[in-house]
This record gives structure tokens, C-alpha cells and sequence, in this order.
């Protein structure tokens, strides 16, 4: 089956999410007999934003190295020969961040007899927090959307932006997260993410600045865009900042940790229900035992308490990472309990799984959604 992706970027991750699923996803069909095309733009922000960073062009080498199978197409949209990119695919896979005149255009192809079932692709917060964005993307061509949470997927339903959509969340990508055991633990506790342009600031204050600055932990922090107030607040709780880490990078820095913790972003605690982002899933893919700030698991991924411990407040944030810190035999629990449910329920091999199902269900034939008859797909 020649499956097509139309996204922002695969090989940077700088600031861009969702690029972590979707090179996964785009390996896994790859193995299993795939022929997968990527087409990003030329000029994508997150790809300028790795090369403008100190060594940029040999992180992109690296990149290439971890995913040898992810080779994205660079276009130009005014000069995109969508009959040339279009030519072959059975399923054609466009994600939100693309420009709404390339999802337009590809949806006119499809409404003019293209035999390719067509899929939109959304992993983010702005159906809830900018509507009126989302309500310009024109989707009637469309067979129906990839909704990385229900409460999108109602959304999307409920606004009639689409006839049809499926609840496809991200996952972990096991081939690159995993334990690292030979990695020697340095320090007490990591945090991977960026500030968050001010939808999480208290939250971090509460459940990562202020418990490390208590208990005088060993603390280092990645991202990128903090603000030189962000960097002082962190300096002032005793946190090293490392500045941004290109993903392939995080599981070495998972390992060097005995402890995570995760802070959703407002939006997903209070419009989004069920939607932990991508982070947690990679922490306990890699064995790292994870406390978390308050969200609801509405769709029941995981054992809140027994894949990770959740703390309601900033108090019971303390309490939990002292008793990680503790005893080694609780860490281990915990850190084997997580590791475990993605391992059985959450890496990009269940979405594909998933995703060759929803292609089923719009008719490819077995043959075409097994090539290597690795995975039996059923309704």
C-alpha cells in the first residue's frame, strides 16, 4: 500500500511535537512493506529553528541515522505538482499544521475521482482554544479525521467539520524509547518541555520549580523558547538549564534521572480531557518513573497511581517525589508498571494497528493493508 503523509516536518522535532509520532508511524509501515512518501515544506519553521542551533546540521544528520526509513519530500506549495505526489497512494494522510490551501487543494483532487482515501490529522489543542482557525481548513472532501483525543473527535463531529473521524492518540516510539541501563544516574530528577508561552506557567511554579527548590534535588530541565524570566526562576530553584535536546537525544537523558515529572498545558487539563500529550507515554516507555500534575485519563490509557503516581497539589508533589527518591523498590514498581502498558497498549505498533483498521473499514483490501502479512487486521 503507498500511503502519503502531508506534515509540518519528520526530521526536526524542534518545538513540533508531533513530529515524535509520525516518524515512528511512518517507520513501522515502513517495515511492515509500505511504500510511505512525506512531504513537508521547504521553508518549514521547526527545520530552521534545528539548523539556526549550534551543531543543527549534524543533529539532522543524526536524525537520519536513528530514522533511516523517514526521507520527507521538500515542496513549495505554489509549485507542488500534486498529480506527480498524489500518483499511486491508496491513503493520503494530512496533518492540521499544513497550510489550509494545500489541505484544500488535496481535497479537490479527492472530489475530482481520486481513488485514495483521504485522512486529516489532528494533534493539537487549537479545535478548543481557536476555533475559528479550524473552522477554515475545508474538509468536505475529506473521508474523515484522525483526532489524537474523543474529545476532538466529538468536536470535529459535533461542529460538522466532518462526516467521520476515529480517536487515533499518539503513542511512544519503543524502537527509540526504551531503558537505557548502562546509562549512569546523575541526577535526581529531568524535565523535558517548553515553558509553554504562559499556559502552564503557575503549574510549573507549583509542580516542578518550587518541590525541587524544597527538597534541594539535582534537577535539569530541556526546551527551548523560556524567557529570560522562565531562566531565572529556574536558576532560583537551584534547575539546570540545558536548553533544547533533539528527541532522538531524550531517552540518554530519561536514563540519567531517577525520576520525571509531567505538567500538562491548561488547555488539556481543563477543555481536553483523555489527552496526556506524547511526553508521558515516552518517560515510562524508557522505565522512568513519572509523578504527574493533575489530568483526566477520561479514556482510561492508563492505571493512574500504578503507571505513575499523580499529585494534586504542589505538597503532594513533594511527598511523592521524596518517596521515589527513597527507596529504589518503589521506583522500580512504578517505573515497571508504566513501561509495561505502553509496551502492551501505546507504542506507534498499536497505531498502525489502529490505523490500518480505520483504512479497512473505508474499504483497501487485505492484501493491500498487509503486504507482508505481519499483522492480522480486523474489523
Amino acid at each position: 500500500m503507498r500511503i502519503v503523509f502531508f506534515c509540518h516536518s519528520l526530521l526536526s522535532d524542534w518545538n513540533h511535537g508531533n513530529a515524535h509520532f509520525l516518524r515512528g508511524v511512518v517507520t513501522e509501515l515502513a517495515v511492515r512493506g509500505h511504500d510511505v512518501r512525506v512531504f513537508e515544506p521547504e521553508n518549514a519553521w521547526s527545520l530552521q529553528n534545528l539548523l539556526a542551533e549550534p551543531g543543527g546540521a549534524a543533529v539532522l544528520d543524526e536524525v537520519r541515522t536513528v530514522y533511516p526509513r523517514v526521507k520527507p519530500e521538500r515542496y513549495v506549495l505554489e509549485t507542488l505538482d500534486l498529480d506527480l505526489a498524489l500518483d499511486g497512494a491508496h491513503v493520503v494522510i494530512v496533518h492540521e499544521w499544513s497550510d489550509p490551501e494545500l489541505v484544500k487543494r488535496i481535497g479537490e483532487r479527492r472530489k475530482a475521482g481520486g481513488t485514495f482515501r483521504l485522512l486529516f490529522h489532528d494533534t493539537h489543542h487549537r479545535s478548543v482554544s481557536a476555533r475559528q482557525e479550524m473552522a477554515r481548513y475545508e474538509l468536505a472532501h475529506y473521508d474523515g479525521v484522525l483526532a489524537f483525543g474523543e474529545v476532538i473527535r466529538r468536536i470535529y463531529l459535533d461542529e460538522g467539520w466532518t462526516r467521520r473521524a476515529w480517536t487515533w492518540h499518539e503513542a511512544a516510539d519503543a524502537r527509540v524509547f526504551r531503558p537505557r541501563p548502562q546509562v549512569a544516574q546523575e541526577r535526581d530528577l529531568v524535565w523535558v518541555g517548553n515553558w509553554g508561552d504562559d499556559e502552564r506557567t503557575a503549574e510549573l511554579h507549583e509542580f516542578l520549580l518550587d518541590p525541587v527548590k524544597d527538597l534541594g534535588l539535582k534537577a535539569r530541565v530541556h526546551g527551548v523558547r523560556y524567557p529570560d524570566t522562565a531562566r531565572a526562576a529556574l536558576d532560583e530553584s537551584g534547575i539546570e538549564f540545558a536548553g533544547w535536546l533533539p528527541n532522538h537525544r531524550v531517552p540518554v537523558a530519561f536514563a540519567q534521572a531517577r525520576v520525571t515529572v509531567h505538567v500538562p498545558r491548561r488547555p488539556y487539563t481543563r477543555a481536553l480531557p483523555g489527552i496526556p500529550t506524547i511526553r508521558p507515554f515516552e518517560a515510562l516507555a524508557c522505565g522512568l518513573p513519572l509523578v504527574s500534575a493533575p489530568w483526566s485519563d477520561a479514556e482510561g490509557l492508563f492505571t493512574p497511581g500504578r503507571d505513575f503516581l499523580v499529585a494534586n497539589d504542589g505538597q503532594e508533589m513533594r511527598q511523592h517525589l521524596r518517596a521515589l527518591l527513597s527507596d529504589e523498590g518503589l521506583r522500580r514498581e512504578i517505573a515497571g508498571h508504566g513501561r509495561r502498558t505502553v509496551l502492551a497498549r501505546h507504542t506507534c505498533a498499536h497505531r498502525v494497528n489502529e490505523l490500518l483498521r480505520i483504512c479497512q473499514a473505508l474499504g483497501l483490501s487485505a492484501t493491500e493493508l498487509n503486504p507482508m502479512g505481519q499483522e492480522r487486521v480486523t474489523a
